[in-house]
């Protein structure tokens, strides 16, 4: 058992109503958490209120770098003096005891990455609870076959040793999309063991389209460079790669010729695996502060 300071890294942009019903929830937790750090990446109109939420309830404020999700979540992690970092959104909410949970877990074992599940306001919670996913050859993600030493990642339910961003950060290049789906296939790769927290979850109060970022081209392209990393740089497996590669060069010839409706061209994936490229060179030779 080890000493646990949990600090939440909490991104937000535009809404500072979901942002005081996530802290209003995390508030009425039992244990609290070492510090909470709100990182603001929205609209001046949106600022002041945002500000006042966070202050409100007790949290550490500071304005984002305002490029994208991604990039936030970098820029507040380096604000964090706790041991270990809890990624957080502001559209989240928790059940009793989450945080009490998660505390004990990390201290069980303090060197692993651990991740957690989530529900729809809608559903109905029930146990144990399944957990993220990992990244698939066509973009998507599906649940590990085993949660407790696996390459899932919860974009904004995860806690990591706070020494991994000391050498290592997400992927900035796109605003937002499933690049953190590549992190946890890069963290497995780098030796780290990832584990499911399986008695808690959070409550996500997602909207479709009302997320802060719409772009179905930055989604797509953000897909292709996180399966193609993942299979064809950190984990390696050539049946995997080939579908990847094979299935979003399909797309794009099928949408350059407009016999499908999609927005990623050849073009962009020429860019995009020329990027993906570059990224897996830098990988490769240890050059991991280029991983940005």
């Amino acid at each position: 058992m080890s000493e646990v300071c949990l600090s939440v890294a909490l991104v937000t942009r535009n809404r500072p109503e979901s942002l005081n019903r996530c802290l209003k929830s995390l508030r009425s937790q039992k244990f609290q958490p070492f510090e909470v750090i709100v990182s603001d990446d929205s609209d001046p109109n949106f600022v002041p209120q945002t500000e006042a939420v966070a202050r409100q309830w007790g949290c550490h404020y500071i304005s984002g770098p305002h490029r994208g999700l991604y990039a936030n979540r970098n820029h507040v992690v380096k604000a964090c003096r706790g041991t270990h970092i809890r990624t957080m959104d502001d559209d989240h909410e928790f059940p009793e005891d989450h945080f009490e949970k998660v505390q004990q877990r990390v201290k069980l074992d303090p060197s692993s990455v651990w991740i957690i599940g989530e529900f729809l306001p809608t559903d109905v919670a029930s146990f144990p609870v399944a957990a993220p996913g990992e990244i698939q050859p066509r973009g998507f993600s599906n649940v590990p076959p085993n949660a407790d030493n696996c390459y899932a990642i919860s974009d904004g339910a995860s806690v990591y040793p706070k020494q991994i961003f000391e050498h290592h950060s997400y992927l900035e290049v796109y605003k937002f999309g499933k690049l953190y789906l590549e992190f946890g296939a890069r963290l497995k790769a780098l030796g780290y063991t990832i584990r499911h927290i399986p008695d808690t979850y959070v409550v996500h109060h997602y909207v479709e389209g009302k997320r802060s970022f719409n772009d179905e081209k930055m989604k797509r392209k953000s897909e292709f460079i996180a399966s193609y990393l993942a299979y064809s740089c950190y984990l390696p497996n050539l049946a995997r790669s080939t579908e990847c590669f094979s299935y979003f060069l399909m797309i794009a010839l099928l949408t350059t010729i407009k016999i499908k409706n999609c927005s990623l061209t050849m073009f962009d994936f020429w860019q995009t695996w020329q990027l993906g490229r570059r990224y897996k060179n830098a990988f490769q030779a240890g050059k991991y502060s280029q991983l940005i």
